[in-house]
This record gives structure tokens, C-alpha cells and sequence, in this order.
């Protein structure tokens, strides 16, 4: 297994630039629940929070595809740089609103310019795309590895931000996310060597990817996992305090990440030959089974138990999160051309940042009415809409992998001849 990742990493400067793309990525998986830790401790109600993070995530979605258009059109550099300027420079204000106590309102209008935060993830796949777009195998490689640093991310992120939050002061997770993503992006940036060309010519012409059909169905998809994803955070935060371990949400959601980790380290390491469709759908179906003994869990166990109970269940559904989004990944790849494969993957982020945002949303409204054990049926029902969102758009889906397996193919007969 460990040869596959050796190859991969055999081109210079890859280990640089996918290291400091990890760091940058921290942020993501802490702002959610910094904030809502945050205002859980400041103002005692998870409504507000869970609210506020949810505005976060519809603003990103807002905005992230279009600040990922601009770096295909401009590069990684010059749009990155001033992007995450903006997004500290609302997070320094998010900070001190809630420190001092500004309406509410105002917390509003800082988190609609955090919204900014370029997408790490989505120009480090880039940069492998750009590197091993001829040898798929290689590719799958290091989305895998890029997923299984997601979720390092998402195993990290949370304890620090929970923990800190619970421990030290409420702004502290918050404000270590603004430090990771300056050093960052500042450390990735500066990987000049591997950055993919800018794109303007090729940019400019055509209709944004989001009309392409498969991409569609991959957002729809992507965007009820997304869901799953906020309701969970917000739930088992809601769900720790409930059992009186405020801090154990941080290790609850780590042991979800950590389940997709190890899936996505065993999976990058393996060759497969059939349809990749297929196996996203498989992966979604098998996501949203896994979630079924988590509801049994939260109701059924108190205490300790019951958190070792939830993130055992967490642990289980987590295993078939990294290989789906793998696939996802390697499904954009196949139905965007180079030009445009930021903004492709960013528009997968997007709606996966929408379903967080009405993930969170929900759940929170679901805790505050009816108890945190109960707000655990909200990410069940997203798992069984994302596997049947999956389900429905698997023939548009094929029929666009056909098209662009056939534009590729008529392509290459025509280059000979220029």
C-alpha cells in the first residue's frame, strides 16, 4: 500500500505543496464548530449558533465558486492571497462582536465575508490533476490521499476547536482557525513550481460547468451529504452537553473522521477497473446504512455510553465517507475539461457547504424543539435523500461520462492531423 503513495509523491515539490494545503485546510473543519461552541458558551442557545454557522457555509457556497473561477482564470496566487485577507479580516470581526457583545445582526455580516475562504482543497487537486492527468491510477492516489488529509483535518480541527472553546476562552477555537489558514495559505502559495497554469482564453469561453448534467447530480447528491455532515456537528455538540461532556463532542466527531481516514487510506492503495459511477452510488448507499444505529444509540444509552455508543455508530458510517468523496472527486475530473477544474471541484464543495448550511439549521431548530438524542434523525433522513438523489441521477450522470469519454476520444483522432 505504501509503494502506491511513494509513487505518487515521487514528483518534486508534491510533498510541499499537499503538506501546506493540509494546514490551510484546518479552518474548514473548525470555523463550524468554533462558532457555534463559540456563542454556545457566550450566550447559552445553540439556535444562534448553529444559525450563524449555517450562514457561514451559504455564503461560502456563494461565493466559493466564484473566487475558484478566478483562480482558473488568474492563478492560485493572486487570487488566494487577497481572498483570505478578506475572509481573516470578517473572522477578526466575528471575534470581537461576540466578545463585546454587538447584536446579533452584525455577526451576520462578518460571517457573509468569511465566505471568502479560498478553496484549499479544491487547487491542491488541482495541482495533482495538472501533474498526473495521463496516468489515472496515479490520480486516484492522491485524491485518495488528499481525502484521507481531509479528514485528518476533520479528526484535528474539531478537538481543537471544541477544546479550546470549553477549556481556555469561547473565541480561542475560532481564532486558531484565522492562524492556520494565514500560515497556510501563505506556505502554499509560495509553491510557485507546481502551480497550474491560469486559464483565460479557455475560461472565458462556454457556460459555467454547473449546467453540465452529472455535475448537477453530484451537487444534489453531495449536497444531502452535506447535511449529514452539519446535523451531525451541531447535534453531537448539543448531545455531549446534554450528557454533561461539553469537550467530548471534539473526540466524538474525531472517531467519525477517523473512520473515513482508514477507508480512504485502503482505498487509495487499491486498482479498480469498473465503472466508477457505480461505485459512487454503492458508497453513498452504504453511508446511508451506516447511519441507522445512530439514532438507536443516542436514545437507547446515557452518559459515557452513550457517547461511546454515537461515535461508534459515527465510526461505522464514516468508513464509506472518504471513498465516496474520492470518487465524487474523480467523477469532476472526468466531466470538466482542465481549464475549469477548480471551479468543477469547488462547485462539489459548494453543495456540500449548502447542506451543511441547512444541516446545521435543521439541527439546530431539531435540538432546541426536541432534544439533542432527537436531532439525530435529521442526518439519517439526509444519508437516505443523498442515497436516493444518487440513485435518480445515475442515468444523466452516465450519459455525460459517455459524451466525454466520446469528445476525448474524437479529440485525440483529429490531433494527429493538425
Amino acid at each position: 500500500m505504501l509503494s502506491s503513495y511513494r509513487q505518487v509523491f515521487a514528483a518534486p515539490g508534491s510533498l510541499a505543496f499537499s503538506l501546506t494545503g493540509l494546514i490551510a485546510r484546518l479552518p474548514i473543519s473548525m470555523t463550524g464548530i468554533g462558532i457555534v461552541t463559540m456563542l454556545g458558551e457566550i450566550k447559552g442557545s445553540f439556535w444562534l449558533g448553529g444559525l450563524l454557522s449555517a450562514f457561514l457555509a451559504v455564503s461560502a457556497a456563494v461565493l466559493g465558486p466564484r473566487i475558484s473561477r478566478l483562480v482558473d482564470r488568474h492563478g492560485q496566487r493572486r487570487v488566494a492571497l487577497p481572498a483570505t485577507a478578506v475572509t481573516v479580516l470578517s473572522a477578526a470581526g466575528l471575534l470581537l462582536g461576540a466578545h463585546y457583545g454587538l447584536p446579533d445582526w452584525t455577526l451576520f455580516v462578518f460571517a457573509a465575508g468569511m465566505g471568502t475562504m479560498p478553496s484549499t482543497g479544491s487547487m491542491v487537486r488541482a495541482r495533482w490533476a495538472h501533474l498526473y492527468r495521463d496516468e489515472p491510477p496515479k490520480l486516484h492516489t492522491a485524491y485518495s490521499f488528499e481525502a484521507v488529509a481531509d479528514e485528518v483535518c476533520f479528526i484535528i480541527g474539531p478537538i481543537l476547536a471544541a477544546t479550546l472553546a470549553t477549556s481556555l476562552f469561547p473565541e480561542s477555537g475560532l481564532l486558531l482557525a484565522g492562524v492556520f489558514l494565514v500560515v497556510g495559505v501563505l506556505l502554499f502559495t509560495a509553491q510557485r513550481r507546481t502551480e497550474p497554469p491560469a486559464h483565460p482564453v479557455e475560461h472565458r469561453a462556454g457556460a459555467s460547468v454547473v449546467r453540465d448534467k452529472g455535475i448537477q447530480t453530484l451537487i444534489l447528491t453531495l449536497a444531502a451529504v452535506g447535511v449529514v455532515f452539519g446535523s451531525v456537528e451541531v447535534v453531537t455538540v448539543a448531545f455531549a452537553k446534554a450528557q454533561g461532556h461539553p469537550a467530548a463532542s471534539g473526540y466524538v466527531l474525531a472517531v467519525y473522521a477517523l473512520g473515513s481516514c482508514l477507508a480512504g487510506a485502503v482505498f487509495g492503495a487499491l486498482k479498480f477497473t469498473g465503472a466508477m459511477d457505480r461505485r459512487f452510488l454503492v458508497g453513498v448507499g452504504v453511508m446511508a446504512a451506516g447511519m441507522a444505529p445512530l439514532v438507536v444509540a443516542a436514545h437507547l444509552l446515557h452518559g459515557t455510553a452513550a457517547l461511546a455508543g454515537v461515535g461508534g455508530a459515527l465510526f461505522l458510517s464514516g468508513l464509506a465517507i472518504s471513498p465516496t468523496l474520492i470518487t465524487a472527486m474523480a467523477l469532476v475530473e472526468r466531466l470538466v475539461p482542465a481549464a475549469r477544474l477548480t471551479e468543477g471541484m469547488t462547485w462539489t464543495t459548494t453543495g456540500l457547504a449548502l447542506g451543511v448550511a441547512a444541516g446545521s439549521s435543521a439541527a439546530g431548530i431539531v435540538v432546541d424543539a426536541a432534544g439533542s438524542a432527537n436531532g439525530y434523525w435529521v442526518p439519517v433522513a439526509a444519508a437516505v435523500l443523498a442515497a436516493t438523489a444518487a440513485y435518480a441521477g445515475l442515468p444523466r450522470l452516465r450519459r455525460q461520462l459517455a459524451a466525454g469519454r466520446a469528445a476525448a476520444a474524437e479529440a485525440e483522432a483529429v490531433a494527429p492531423g493538425r
